[in-house]
This record gives structure tokens, C-alpha cells and sequence, in this order.
């Protein structure tokens, strides 16, 4: 087995919490460090702040051996080889990312620096921030030769960010010396060499001792923008399918059919091309605005970024206008609302399309009830109850004598509903889909009228015939 690494991780959001127990699963002495002591408590009394598949399992086996958490940065610092920044960079108001936060953990790691460490970006941040790291370090008097700053960026998706860690499609490493990359290198040996996926107890996933995964050393500048042009590029390729979704709802043309057959180009592929309501989360739209507000920095006109951003804020006015066709008037009348999360197994509301949705019914006048299997509770904190706005325990609840059903997050069991209990529990049997979940043809033999994104609107066949013999 590869040998073990100290490692420090600082910050324990999604990234720094799920990085913290998958170096644990590897086999490293792990130290997770928040300011947030309520936080810290909770992961140390065995609860798990976030939602997130897997994570509650290697919690459980690693806590207070592999893993530990601590509000104490100085004593975390002193123990570690290598020490991980995953804190936030939300985003400010120009687009830029707000960096105040590595700041101030720099500036903390400096003055408990001691002896040589590598220093290593987790966080998603500009381009050249590990340059103003080195400066913030020589800022405060550290010795040039008791650091090294490496870009480690992360490519996790919500819901599945613990597969995604253990069975990565690519791991990046941007250092500038060969005594930080081989730290690192050491500390991914058990991912790279494959022994990791030998293990009796591994995390099974798209990784084989046969087939490992693969790490990629750049500079550190290359990996910044890699983890950043990933982003927008993905979102990119989201922003055009629902261009193409209008297109083809407007000739009566299936985008379901049109984005299997874009797919099914290898040089295109089929992930990221569903029609739908557009990104969301705590990701895409920061990236996507602060790689955009890089690139102006630069003297750079990245007309593409500030139109992938213009496609997805309009997507939500598309899918509004839908309800707004299908329903006359808005005012008085009483929806279902299926999602509030911004996509399916998380319960991150942050950017949230449904949200968004939900928040423009209410002040159109409608009456909604919400249902989300996992982000209830998120949801009330932002959107508290209200005479207009009711939360749900389960999708049926939702739509009792409404006089439409939204579905506005992909969450499996919503493309698994019982529709003929559906169709009596609803006032008016109209499913208004924002992710495509069912086929039109049998929707319309349930008895429904369907509108989906970027497909012909269907109805029962009974309304069909009615409608025939009226002409």
C-alpha cells in the first residue's frame, strides 16, 4: 500500500467534507478544520450536514480514526504534510469570485507555518490565485523555502461527489515544483496504481485496478483554468440543447429525438444534453461569471460565456410562459410544484431554477404547493410557509385538487409516479414538465394534457376526438 500523508483540509462544505473522508477511505490521517463550531459538533457527534450519497457510510467508518474535525487551524497545520483550502468564493457583485475568504486562511496559515508544507488549492478560484498566495505567505515573513502552492481543483457533482472523488474521470495537479507534485502524487497513489479498487471494502465504481484512474500534472495556472473551463463548457453544452428546445418546440420537432441523435456522435457525446429549466447551483452560474469576468480582465471579449449565461436566465421565462399558455390566468389558481432542489439527490437549493419558478408563480398570483424528497427544509428557511406557499409530504399531497402539476427537478421517483392516481387527485389533469420526464403519446392515454421543453404539447385522446368532431 502507498504511504500514508498527514493531511489537512480547511473548510467543510461539500468540497472540503467530501475530499476530508475520501483521503480517509485512501488511507491518509486526515484533519477536517472549520470556524463553525456548531458545524464541527455535528460531524463529531456523528450527524452529516449535507446530503450526499455515500458520504453517511465512509462518515461513519472513518470518523475519530481516519478522519477528525476540529475548529483549532494552528495545531491542524503543525501536524500536516499537505494542507487542502476548500472554503468558499462566492461570487461578488462584478461577477468576480470573492477571494476574502483564502485570504484570510492564508493569512491564518502563516502564522502557524513551520517547517516545510505544501499548500494546495481545493476551492474553485481564479486563474494566477496560487500566484497571490505565494504573496499573501511572503506578505507575512514565511520563508520561501517552508512552502510550496499546488492547484488541485475538484470536479464533483452534487449527489454524487463521494463516487466522483474515488472514481474520478481525471485527477488534476498543478504544481510548480517536482517536491509538491510527487506529495501529491502520493497522496492519489491509491487511486492511481489501482490498489485502492483491490480492496475488499472499496467504493465500487467506474475504476479497476485494470483500469485506474488517471492524473494529469500541469502547471498551476493550466489547472486553475482547466476546473473552470470545464464548468463553463458544461454549461455551455446545457445553455445550447434548450436553444435548440425552442427551436424545435416551435416546428413541432421531439428534442428528446434531435439530442440522442447529437449524441450519439462520439466527438459530441450524450451527457449534459437534456432540455430543461437551465443550470443552476453553486457551481455553473459563478464559474461561468467569474471566468468570464477573468477573461476581461485580461482584455479578452468572451461573447460566448455572457451568451450561455443569457440562454440559461431565459430558459426560466420559457418555462413560465409555458404555465402562463397552459393555465390562461395565474391569479387564484392553485399549482403543484415537484422540486425544489436545483437538481435531483441533493438538497442544495442555492440557484435553484425550481425555486426561482416557484418564487415568480407566487408572485403571479398563484397558490403553490411544494414537494422535495430531499430539500424540504432548506426550502422553508429561504421561502417560509405562507397562505400561498405550502409544503408537502409526498408528491399526491402536492397535487390534491390542483389545477396543474409542475415537475421542475428530475428526481427519479417524479418520471415514476402513479398516474392514474395522479390523474384523480388533481383537479385538472394538466402535468406541465420541465424536465421531460414522461413521453407525450402516454401522458396523452392517461389523460393528460402535457406540456413539456422543446416538444409538442399533447392531450387525452378524448379532448383530441372532442376537438375533431368540433371542427
Amino acid at each position: 500500500m502507498p504511504e500514508a500523508v498527514s493531511i489537512c483540509v480547511i473548510g467543510s462544505g461539500y468540497v472540503g467534507l467530501v475530499a476530508a473522508v475520501c483521503f480517509a477511505e485512501m488511507g491518509h490521517r486526515v484533519v477536517c478544520v472549520d470556524k463553525d463550531e456548531a458545524k464541527i459538533n455535528i460531524l463529531r457527534e456523528g450527524g452529516v450536514p449535507i446530503f450526499e450519497h455515500h458520504l453517511p457510510d465512509l462518515l461513519a467508518k472513518h470518523r475519530g480514526r481516519g478522519v477528525e474535525f476540529t475548529t483549532e487551524l494552528a495545531a491542524a497545520v503543525e501536524r500536516s504534510e499537505v494542507i487542502f483550502i476548500a472554503v468558499g468564493t462566492p461570487q461578488g457583485d462584478t461577477g468576480a469570485a470573492d477571494l476574502s475568504y483564502v485570504e484570510a486562511v492564508v493569512s491564518e496559515i502563516a502564522r502557524d507555518l513551520s517547517g516545510y508544507k505544501v499548500i494546495v488549492e481545493k476551492s474553485t478560484v481564479p486563474v494566477y490565485t496560487n500566484e497571490w498566495i505565494r504573496r499573501v505567505l511572503s506578505r507575512h515573513r514565511v520563508d520561501a523555502g517552508h512552502f510550496d502552492v499546488a492547484s488541485n481543483p475538484e470536479f464533483l457533482r452534487e449527489g454524487t461527489a463521494v463516487s466522483d472523488f474515488l472514481h474520478p474521470d481525471r485527477i488534476v495537479v498543478g504544481a510548480g515544483t517536482d517536491r509538491a507534485a510527487e506529495l501529491l502524487k502520493r497522496i492519489y497513489a491509491p487511486l492511481t496504481s489501482g490498489s485502492y479498487y483491490t480492496r475488499a471494502d472499496a467504493l465500487k465504481g467506474s475504476c479497476t485496478l485494470e483500469k485506474p484512474a488517471r492524473l494529469l500534472l500541469t502547471s498551476a495556472q493550466s489547472a486553475e483554468i482547466i476546473k473552470h473551463a470545464s464548468n463553463a463548457f458544461l454549461a455551455m453544452k446545457i445553455s445550447f440543447i434548450n436553444a435548440v428546445a425552442n427551436l424545435a418546440g416551435a416546428v413541432d420537432a421531439d428534442i428528446e429525438d434531435i439530442a440522442t441523435g447529437i449524441g450519439m456522435d462520439s466527438r459530441i457525446g450524450s451527457r449534459f444534453l437534456k432540455a430543461g429549466l437551465g443550470y443552476g447551483g453553486s457551481c455553473f452560474p459563478k464559474d461561468v461569471a467569474a471566468f468570464t469576468y477573468v477573461a476581461q480582465q485580461q482584455g479578452l471579449d468572451f461573447q460566448l460565456l455572457e451568451e450561455v449565461q443569457r440562454i440559461n436566465d431565459a430558459q426560466r421565462d420559457v418555462f413560465f410562459k409555458k404555465v402562463e399558455s397552459a393555465l390562461w390566468t395565474l391569479r387564484g389558481k392553485k399549482l403543484a410544484a415537484l422540486g425544489l432542489a436545483f437538481k435531483c439527490d441533493t438538497d442544495d437549493i442555492r440557484e435553484s431554477p425550481a425555486m426561482d419558478v416557484i418564487q415568480r408563480l407566487l408572485e403571479a398570483g398563484a397558490r403553490v404547493t411544494a414537494y422535495d424528497p430531499a430539500s424540504i427544509e432548506r426550502a422553508r428557511e429561504k421561502m417560509p410557509p405562507s397562505e400561498i406557499l405550502t409544503y408537502a409530504a409526498d408528491p399526491y399531497e402536492a397535487a390534491r385538487d390542483a389545477d396543474a402539476l409542475l415537475i421542475l427537478t428530475e428526481w427519479k421517483e417524479f418520471g415514476e409516479l402513479d398516474l392514474p392516481r395522479l390523474g384523480r387527485t388533481l383537479k385538472f389533469p394538466i402535468v406541465i414538465d420541465g424536465r421531460n420526464m414522461y413521453r407525450p403519446e402516454l401522458m396523452a392515454e392517461h389523460g393528460f394534457t402535457y406540456v413539456s421543453m422543446g416538444r409538442p404539447d399533447s392531450q387525452s385522446t378524448e379532448v383530441g376526438s372532442a376537438k375533431k368532431k368540433i371542427l
